[in-house]
């Protein structure tokens, strides 16, 4: 792969327009720009992280999740180019190098797009209602890859089909974002039958055709058989919510006391050498509010982890041209950082991520997605029946309830699922159960 190719600002949708605005905001902060204002990013606000929204402390959530991500890529994007800048000093297209941080940027911002409420549990339920639940009566009406798609529904891939589909009433190419931040954002670049073991994949068979038009004008590598390399900025975006995820969380539950300080503090400390451990210390003990101790370390492992991956790309850039770098880029940092991350990893699983509160989160959050995928694809599918026609009015108008296909109309009521806020389909379930009633 060529820099000179992976960096481009054709937009889809509008491949055939320009209109040389010039101005001192490149295309791909303008890309920045439309989702900081857009409505799937302002919904992110009431979308769970991990722990339950909203309470008394404030924790993150999929909004703040992503503004963080967004600044840590920026920086770690900010540091690649410099080197890269060094390395290809007097080539040609040398100048685009300079839009590297940019393009992650806004990719970083987009990453969790297609997430639905409840977390990552929210994921996971979607595709067992297909696999385990009601929605295996569909099993013998789709196709394989169709199948597939549901099974294994993919936040990430939901991310690209939000900001490429036309949906009802919208224009082609859905947010007419550039290739290069599209490209970006796609962590497997692969179909849903080559999901692994995880259930990953990049693309629903409905935007394959979208992304290998994009493969192909970026130049990533085709393995065949819908199979692509990553583009390397994807590394970046990668590297960055892996960095804030793992450290964040564990903020987060120093701060609700799911974790005690002295084993937070000890824990974080383990990312510095014994020198920069003294000083950091030292640091500490002039400040006397805990979770600012907590918020100290926490900064200074971000610069940390900055550095170290930023590193790691630098020195793998070959193997990643070229589609043979194994691995993420957190897989390749120093001994003391690795050996620190792993074992945040292991204490956020076991503390963590099983915490009453959060397990309470995953089997709400499993009850009303379970409800709500029955009810609203009964009536896309019986349409004519009274129920289904009071339910359908609830519809937003680009979900398109009336598709020629079965499957596309069982994405119609996925696009809407997914699309909704934690609080909203909270709200919704309470409803459609005879719950809550307005004014009463």
């Amino acid at each position: 792969m060529h820099w000179d190719r992976l960096i481009c600002d054709k937009r889809l949708g509008l491949e055939h327009y320009n209109d040389n605005k010039g101005g001192i905001r490149s295309d791909f902060q303008r890309d920045y720009d439309r989702l900081i204002f857009s409505s799937p990013f302002r919904r992110l606000q009431n979308k769970t992280q991990v722990f339950p929204l909203p309470g008394s402390i404030f924790v993150h959530n999929r909004l703040t999740h992503s503004l963080e991500v967004a600044s840590v890529g920026k920086s770690l994007a900010n540091e690649v180019a410099r080197s890269l800048r060094l390395k290809y000093v007097g080539e040609p297209w040398i100048a685009k190098l300079d839009d590297i941080d940019e393009i992650v940027a806004a990719a970083c911002l987009a990453h969790d797009l297609g997430n639905p409420p409840f977390g990552h549990s929210g994921e996971k339920t979607i595709g067992a209602f297909f696999s385990e639940g009601d929605g295996q009566l569909f099993r013998s009406k789709l196709t394989e890859h169709q199948w597939a798609d549901l099974t294994h529904f993919e936040g990430n891939a939901n991310s690209l089909r939000l900001l490429v589909h036309q949906f009802k009433g919208r224009r082609p190419g859905g947010f007419a974002m550039t290739y290069s931040m599209l490209a970006s954002i796609v962590k497997y670049p692969y179909s849903s039958l080559h999901a692994n073991e995880k259930g990953k994949f990049g693309f629903f068979s409905t935007e394959r055709d979208l992304f290998c038009r994009i493969a192909d004008e970026v130049g990533l590598i085709d393995k065949g058989d819908d199979v692509f390399c990553r583009h390397p900025l994807v590394y970046l975006v990668e590297a960055a919510d892996d960095i804030c995820y793992q450290i964040m969380d564990i903020e987060d539950a120093h701060k609700l006391k799911i974790l005690g300080t002295r084993e937070v503090i000890d824990l974080l400390l383990g990312f510095f050498d014994d020198n920069r451990k003294s000083h950091i210390t030292e640091v500490m003990k002039r400040v006397a509010d805990k979770n600012e101790k907590v918020v100290y370390l926490r900064s200074c492992i971000i610069g940390v982890l900055v550095d170290e991956c930023a590193k790691a790309f630098v020195d793998n850039e070959e193997l990643i041209m070229q589609g043979k770098f194994t691995g993420c880029l957190i897989d390749h940092i120093g001994n003391i950082p690795s050996a620190a991350y792993q074992a945040c990893s292991a204490l956020a699983y076991d503390k963590i991520y099983r915490a009453g509160d959060v397990v309470d989160i995953d089997l709400a959050g499993n009850q009303i997605i379970n409800m709500l995928l029955k009810k609203l694809t009964d009536a896309v599918l019986y349409p004519e029946r009274n129920y289904s026609q009071l339910l359908l009015s609830k519809f937003p108008q680009q979900y398109d309830v009336e598709a020629p296909t079965l499957f596309e109309k069982i994405q119609a009521v996925i696009d809407h699922i997914s699309g909704m806020t934690d609080v909203y389909a909270l709200d919704l379930y309470r409803k459609l159960n005879g719950m809550s009633l307005p004014a009463v």
